[in-house]
């Protein structure tokens, strides 16, 4: 599947950057779908995007500077507001309209969790996730990764709920080699979705005791996960104790190659309990055992079923790309890819 030549994709929402990357005065680049953007904060406060290219000669306008809530060209001073529309030109009189052809395309742009959310089409077709634990004040809110990887969304998504690789792909962190045996999984179908929940034995090393407030050496995870189509989860766990340590992960598409990684995690403890460095730190080695193995997978994954081999463990990963497929054909779209798959 490649992403960028699939219309409908446009049409749902995608964490783009932390709102703490836009400052007053600094537009920011950003690559969603193979869209070019430039975002910045507008005289509220609140974010805007609009097409990375001036209609005058095509220059960028994240090389610009932000006036009084608008976007100035770098190359003729040509300033444009959140809607697109050229609001000044420099070279005219004061007196001399601007026509109303001076302008570049804006997109649905909005602040949620910390982020930057953008969605390409003036009608998404779904809301941004909703997230109850980040929602709830009395929890805490972690941002913990912000990086491009080489690798495609739906297999970020499938990799999220793959019990099958934990023994192997996290052995140095919380999978153990000598139990290979993936945990059975309870399946719910959603419309736009799926949940599973399972019951998950892990290992605690010494470096997760004291972020768990757990001094075992074993512990069981007990999940429930969630995949909003089309490239994000959450994935809630509980543990024994009462710690809840949910953690958001998008895999925003840059290109057909390469997803933003965005993550945070919601803990129902305190600075005090665990602090956020030990947190983050755990949770990045998890999260970079994982990509050094997805980076070396096909980026055109294959919504076909029968394109790839498959156990019983895959059925999540299984059902997105069956529903993806029927989103497609909803939409009168037909699943894009290269030939041959294996480059």
């Amino acid at each position: 599947m490649l992403v960028t030549k699939q219309p409908v994709l446009k049409r749902f929402w995608y964490p783009v950057m932390p709102i703490a990357h836009l400052t007053a005065k600094m537009p920011q680049p950003f690559e969603l779908l193979g869209q070019k953007l430039a975002l910045w904060l507008d005289l509220d406060g609140h974010p805007v995007a609009v097409s990375d290219r001036c209609c005058h000669r095509t220059a960028k306008l994240s090389k610009g500077v932000v006036i009084d809530g608008c976007v100035r060209c770098a190359y003729h001073g040509w300033q444009y507001d959140g809607q697109g529309v050229c609001v000044k030109v420099p070279q005219f009189r004061p007196d001399q309209k601007i026509p109303a052809s001076y302008k570049v395309d804006s997109f649905n742009c909005a602040e949620r969790y910390g982020y930057v959310w953008v969605c390409l089409d003036k009608e998404p077709l779904l809301p941004i996730p909703y997230i109850p634990e980040a929602e709830d004040p009395i929890n805490r809110l972690i941002p913990q990764c912000y990086d491009q990887w080489q690798c495609s969304g739906l297999r970020v998504m499938e990799n999220s709920f793959d019990n099958a690789h934990f023994s192997f792909v996290h052995a140095a962190s919380f999978g153990s080699i000598e139990q290979p045996k993936p945990a059975a999984s309870e399946i719910t179908t959603l419309e736009f979705g799926l949940v599973i929940k399972s019951e998950v034995p892990v290992i605690n090393p010494p470096t997760q005791q004291k972020n768990l407030g757990m001094t075992e050496a074993f512990t069981t995870r007990f999940v429930e996960s969630t995949w909003h189509m089309p490239f994000s989860r959450t994935l809630k766990i509980t543990y024994p104790n009462g710690l809840m340590h949910s953690i958001f992960t998008a895999a925003t598409p840059v290109s057909d190659r390469i997803s933003q990684i965005v993550q945070f995690c919601v803990r129902n403890d305190t600075e005090v309990d665990a602090s956020a460095e030990d947190v983050i730190a755990f949770d990045r080695q998890v999260v970079l055992e994982d990509r050094v193995v997805l980076e070396t997978t096909n980026y055109d994954a294959p919504l076909d079923v029968a394109v790839e081999q498959h156990m019983p463990s895959d059925q999540p990963g299984i059902v997105m790309r069956r529903k993806l497929l029927a989103l497609f054909k909803q939409h009168g779209e037909t699943e894009q890819h290269f030939h041959p798959r294996i480059e």
